[in-house]
């Protein structure tokens, strides 16, 4: 018999706050200039939208999961700068939540770590080269802004808000220092 969405959803450990649909009015994005010499601070809107999924069975594993989109706007401009779409999983017999996503600029990644069952705080990562949470990217993105590092930190304040913060660490083309791509919201539930 199919579970329902509040069965699945409270299997979920760490991520069942995180189900339905969210907005975030002013984001901070902290990305590189036109020129790449400077950064800039482009306050963004967002909407996400997660959806909850499961059991997957993969032999003795077992996982739960929240299918999820997600498009910001710079404040003021009618065309999305950013989308992803992909899923959070939670594997509670090794404890780890993932981040599985694509960005349509040609770079997918998954993150993971190891995440007790009722957090409320906590990371996950990917990097560069690893064979399980790792970065792929297109070619040009690896020559021009080779992502080497991803890490996103979740705070879970109540049943109608979380915040997030992200760093991205991206090595750019005639650039020596590696620049700190950074994103951070506060996301209110609006359903």
């Amino acid at each position: 018999m199919a579970m329902t969405p509040q069965e699945i959803i409270s299997k979920l450990g760490p991520l069942s706050k995180l189900a339905g649909k969210w907005e975030g009015a002013k984001g901070d994005d902290m990305s590189p200039d036109d020129d790449r010499t400077s950064t800039e601070n482009n306050k963004y809107l967002e909407r996400l939208t997660l959806e909850p999924f499961g059991p997957v069975n993969n032999h003795e594993q077992e996982m739960y999961g929240l299918r999820y989109s997600m498009m910001a706007w710079r404040l003021g401009v009618e065309d999305a700068f950013h989308e992803e779409v992909g899923y959070y999983l939670w594997d509670p017999k090794a404890k780890q939540v993932m981040k599985c996503f694509i960005v349509p600029r040609g770079i997918s990644v998954i993150a993971g770590g190891t995440v007790e069952p009722n957090a409320k705080e906590f990371k996950i990562a990917a990097k560069l080269g690893s064979p399980t949470y790792g970065i792929a990217s297109n070619q040009f993105l690896d020559v021009e802004f080779k992502t080497t590092y991803y890490e996103i930190k979740f705070k879970i304040e109540d049943d109608q808000t979380f915040t997030y913060e992200q760093d991205t660490h991206i090595v750019m083309k005639n650039r020596k220092d590696i620049f700190h791509h950074t994103d951070k919201n506060t996301l209110k539930k609006v359903k």
